[in-house]
């Protein structure tokens, strides 16, 4: 039995608690929250736990689990206190604030030989599982382009910017599909209500195989789309999450790229066949991603979502905050920034 700790009953922190009460390896021994009327909510959702109004929790000798829903500028200090005091974490993303205090965690989880992994949800839904079938079964042929629009008239947060607030998720995403080899980064916004953080913001992410992503990130938009789309010399595929059907959808397009004796330019003509849409399991993507990190912990698995994953996805956001500053430079990214 693993007793599990919670710290930040906020927005995600119910969803948590649920979902790891639920399992039969766990007991939710423990949920801390410093504001008293969430506090009240998870006394009256989970009568069995103590819920308590301080940071204890890092250090409860019967803990073994820690997981950390809070703010983000908060998620270094908390997951370094459970880490020392020998407990597994669970983090949400964005990971930690900059990338020297990520890769801090992923050497200290590694030197205690404790699982370290960052809630990057996505990677568990049924659509990002056939992504990902689809681009190493190799499908959809050399991959030309990873264009993401999530957008939305959304939540502000005070404490980050629109990338570093919606941009995880696809950027975790693109990670997972395409692999760690981020070459460059650059990165265009503004701020339209002078709060010092970006509302709009446009990201371009580069490989060194001519493969590049890009990113429309906005929280100012009419209607809310969560919309990808993944070209290949074979096929292409757009992955819609808003749908409620017929998330994914492949299609037998591309171009055709002949030359002809005698002429000097290239002659390129689309090519056009059928779309199909795959079945997609609806299984709740963060029961999954639960299941799977209490096997890893039993298993000593290394995480597809562990603190190096957490680490690149920190080093891109950083990379972009430097960009922003410097007008939309393109930013260089060392290989030791973004591989692990």
């Amino acid at each position: 039995m693993l007793n599990v700790g919670l710290i930040g009953y906020g927005y995600w922190g119910p969803n948590l608690a649920r979902n790891f009460d639920r399992r039969a390896e766990c007991r939710l021994a423990q949920i801390s929250d410093m504001r008293e009327n969430r506090r009240a909510l998870a006394k009256a959702a989970f009568p069995h736990t103590e819920v308590v109004d301080d940071e204890r929790i890092l250090a409860a000798p019967d803990i073994d689990v820690m997981v950390i829903a809070t703010p983000v500028f908060t998620h270094f200090d908390l997951a370094k206190k459970a880490l020392l005091n020998g407990k597994h974490v669970w983090i949400e993303k964005p990971m930690t604030s900059n990338s020297e205090q990520a890769r801090e965690l992923v050497e200290l989880a590694e030197s205690k030989g404790l699982t370290l992994m960052v809630d990057h949800t996505f990677l568990f839904t049924g659509a990002v599982q056939k992504m990902k079938e689809l681009v190493d079964s190799g499908e959809l042929g050399d991959l030309y382009y990873y264009d993401s629009v999530r957008i939305n008239l959304g939540l502000f947060q005070h404490d980050i910017n629109v990338i570093w607030d919606l941009a995880p998720h696809d950027l975790s995403i693109m990670d997972y599909l395409l692999g760690p080899s981020v070459r460059a980064v650059s990165a265009q916004g503004s701020d339209h209500f002078k709060t010092g953080f970006e509302d709009v913001a446009y990201v371009n992410v580069f490989y060194d195989n001519n493969l590049m992503a890009h990113f429309s990130l906005n929280w100012l938009s009419p209607v809310k789309i969560r919309r990808t789309i993944v070209g290949g010399a074979k096929k292409m595929l757009v992955w819609d999450d808003v749908s409620q059907e017929e998330k994914i959808k492949i299609y037998n397009k591309g171009m055709e790229v002949t030359t002809r004796e005698g002429v000097y330019r290239i002659l390129a003509t689309p090519r056009v066949g059928d779309m199909t849409a795959p079945v997609i399991s609806n299984t709740e993507a963060l029961a999954t991603e639960v299941d799977y990190f209490i096997s890893c912990i039993r298993e000593k698995k290394r995480p597809i979502n562990d603190g190096h994953a957490g680490l690149r996805v920190v080093s891109i956001l950083e990379a972009t905050d430097q960009s922003l500053r410097e007008g939309g430079k393109i930013i260089e990214l060392s290989s030791r920034q973004t591989r692990s």
